[in-house]
């Protein structure tokens, strides 16, 4: 569960950054951008030796973090 959270909050981090640098909110882009490579530091040595099976549920993770970043960076920018 944590390896999942983790790859979630990743990629969520990256999809809201995408969408705030598009629409050039600094807030946003700074505080994405840190929690991006502050999140990251915990993923790398996980998913580098993971098995296959935390490599899946990684990549689940960041499929859900992916399509979540976006929705809320639009709720937040409206």
């Amino acid at each position: 569960m944590k390896l999942f959270i983790t790859a979630f909050i990743q990629v969520f981090l990256v999809a809201a950054n995408t969408y705030f640098i598009s629409k050039v909110f600094y807030v946003g882009i700074a505080i994405a951008g840190f929690g991006i490579s502050f999140t990251w530091t915990f993923n790398v040595r996980r998913v580098a030796f993971g098995s296959i099976t935390d490599r899946i549920i990684y990549s689940l993770g960041a499929m859900a973090g992916g399509l979540s970043g976006v929705f809320l960076s639009q709720l937040i920018l409206k």
